[in-house]
């Protein structure tokens, strides 16, 4: 049996995922159950990725821990994937021991090869993107892909050698054309980035502790990129001693990574460079998904432009928002999505396209011969045109589906249905029904029609698996294979019943919903106002000595991980200043700012480091926020008063 093994990148564990994120589990779970009715022997494997730097301050701002953390949101993002069908053969955590042994393993492998060296890194960080960029990488001086503020870093770290690999990588892309897929991504990796040479890849952090520690340099953990990508091989077993399981061996290489093209050049630059330095066969093949925009741009929670799964399920059901995900989002193109769209979409392709075909041919049946089989008897002149693209359907179909181009299947099985839509109205069955001459006319009718439902349920089985076992049920066939998508195939049908498959919405019922709920979460996420202290009057104040101050120097404490040490030019002295900022700030970028300082406040030691003085911030009501109070226009030593 022909084996197929496919993956998705695994999902960030920081917070609960949006519609955007599990656009890639259903497409994926569309792909495998289709390769399954197609006979082979599929293998699905996602998961979570679960170390890393935000993850950390994630779990600090909540205060629990990582693990509890990542637990949580690993459970949730299960309880999602079966909610819309997603059936997976393995669920790999980056939290799972044998996991974190074999990735610590690799990288001692490479290090000991001379493929990974320490050195020092300096340059711009993006917490919640886990990547590093030059200063001209920029837009704004912030992030160039999620447009978040950036951390000046400067720490020790190990470098991954990527250029000693790179030639033999753009060999084998340039010899493997399916390799990057669609044609234009890997015309993206090779143009914009293969064309110079590969700047060495940071693959560890002294920064924070949440990762799986540097087997022989125990300050160090892991970077994100090599411990996630690692999870493609170790989740079947791969062993750097080279005892490997029996899933790796039949199941390695992938078929397919199927991620989202944000996260292309990690997986078609530096895994493959990875793997070439462990000896490892690259992947057949790396898929770079579009994105599902909402509103014609990027779902990101920060902007608060996000639909939840759960949100839409409840709306419009779960095949229906596959149907929509996964015929929406072309092969190359980004798609874009809001509730408005998925009602008319449901409205139009599933009720009124597809339910009410499905339907009304059923209700004709029972009304017309409601003790007789079904059979082709006699023909009419519109027969072999339904015939013709039943067959041009299935041939499309499978093309179309073995290259990953689901929207494309789906649509060339719309076409199908709604040429059986016409083919109703050319036949005109209620008409055939007046004529007692012309009986086995109609009933040979509703035979193309039953056989073209039936081909249509067995080719969107893998899109929605749920309406096609209600069609089945309905139709009361057995023919429900690739092997049965022959049109005429089926000696007679004696049908069942079937509810209505879709209900048409009306869009203003549900917008209104969406808005009371959308309004009942804003209260619901509302900050309760915390108990004031108590009132004091003017000579109160007055006792604060408040005076502007210039940060003239800024280092981590060398015993506490959320404290910071400043050197504060007050005018006519200079004081050092403890402050528990440094989870809001990187010490370096402080360096000139104009701050706030409580001069008259008694000095105390901070885990044995003195500090005379307070720097005034402003924070959030949960404190997962906080800013310096700047001052731009005085000087250092000016009285605020």
């Amino acid at each position: 049996m022909k084996k197929f093994y496919l993956t998705t990148a695994i999902a960030y564990t920081s917070s609960k995922p949006h519609i955007g994120n599990v656009y890639e589990a259903i497409l994926a779970d569309s792909i495998v159950r289709y390769k399954k009715k197609d006979g082979y022997d599929t293998y699905f494997q996602t998961g979570t990725d679960e170390h890393g730097q935000k993850i950390q301050q994630k779990a600090e701002a909540l205060g629990v821990t990582p693990k509890q953390h990542v637990d949580l949101i690993s459970d949730e993002i299960k309880k999602i994937y079966k909610l819309v069908n997603v059936e997976y053969d393995h669920f790999i955590r980056t939290t799972d021991k044998y996991h974190e042994k074999e990735v610590a393993k690799a990288f001692e492998r490479l290090y000991q090869k001379g493929d990974i060296y320490k050195g020092m890194y300096e340059g711009h960080y993006c917490v919640d993107c886990e990547s590093y960029f030059t200063e001209k990488d920029l837009v704004d001086g912030c992030c160039p892909d999620c447009g978040a503020k950036v951390q000046l870093t400067k720490e020790e770290c190990y470098f991954l050698k990527l250029t000693p690999y790179q030639d033999k990588l753009v060999n084998y892309i340039n010899t493997h054309p399916e390799f990057i897929q669609p044609e234009s991504r890997k015309n993206e990796m090779l143009n914009n980035f293969l064309s110079k040479p590969l700047p060495d890849l940071c693959v560890s952090r002294t920064s924070y502790t949440w990762g799986i520690p540097v087997s022989f340099d125990s300050k160090h953990v892991i970077y994100v990129w090599i411990d996630a990508l690692m999870n493609y091989i170790t989740g079947l077993g791969y062993h750097v001693d080279g005892n490997h399981d029996k899933l790796y061996e039949k199941y390695w290489p992938a078929d397919i990574h199927l991620i989202g093209k944000d996260i292309l050049r990690f997986h078609t630059i530096y895994w493959p460079i990875m793997l070439m330095a462990l000896d490892i066969p690259l992947p057949k093949q790396v898929f770079g998904h579009p994105w599902i925009l909402m509103n014609h741009g990027k779902m990101s929670k920060s902007k608060g432009n996000v639909i939840y799964t759960e949100d839409l399920v409840e709306l419009f059901g779960v095949d229906a928002l596959r149907y929509y995900v996964l015929h929406e989002i072309p092969f190359a193109q980004d798609g874009n999505i809001t509730y408005e769209l998925v009602c008319e979409k449901s409205n139009s392709d599933l009720a009124n396209t597809l339910g009410n075909l499905v339907n009304r041919t059923l209700a004709m049946v029972k009304k017309y011969f409601p003790q007789e089989r079904i059979v082709s008897l006699a023909g009419t002149e519109f027969d072999e045109n339904l015939r013709t693209v039943a067959g041009q359907t299935v041939k499309a179909y499978k093309e179309y589906m073995d290259q990953y181009r689901v929207a494309d299947g789906i649509e060339a099985v719309m076409k199908l249905l709604r040429t059986s839509n016409k083919y109703i109205d050319e036949t005109a069955p209620w008409v055939l029904a007046k004529d007692e001459a012309k009986r086995d006319v109609l009933k040979t009718v509703l035979y193309h029609l039953l056989e073209a439902i039936r081909l249509s349920a067995v080719m969107l089985e893998p899109i929605m698996p749920d309406t096609a076992k209600k069609i089945y049920a309905g139709l009361n066939t057995n023919l429900t294979e690739f092997t049965d998508l022959t049109f005429g195939k089926s000696e007679g049908y004696e049908v069942g019943s079937c509810d209505v498959l879709f209900k048409r919405l009306d869009v203003k019922e549900v917008m209104d919903i969406v808005t009371s709920k959308e309004q009942k979460k804003e209260e619901e996420q509302k900050p309760q106002a915390k108990p004031g202290k108590p009132m004091i009057d003017i000579a109160d104040f007055e006792k604060l000595d408040l005076a502007v101050g210039k940060i003239i120097e800024a280092k981590k404490h060398p015993k506490a991980d959320k404290l910071l040490v400043f050197k504060v030019d007050l005018g006519s002295e200079v004081r050092q200043i403890v402050s528990g900022i440094a989870k809001f700030y990187n010490p370096d970028e402080l360096i000139g700012y104009k701050v706030i300082v409580v001069k008259n406040l008694k000095p105390i030691k901070l885990r044995g480091e003195e500090s005379h003085g307070m720097l005034l911030c402003a924070s959030d009501s949960e404190d997962n926020r906080l800013e310096l109070i700047q001052i731009k226009e005085l000087n250092a030593g000016d009285i605020v008063r």
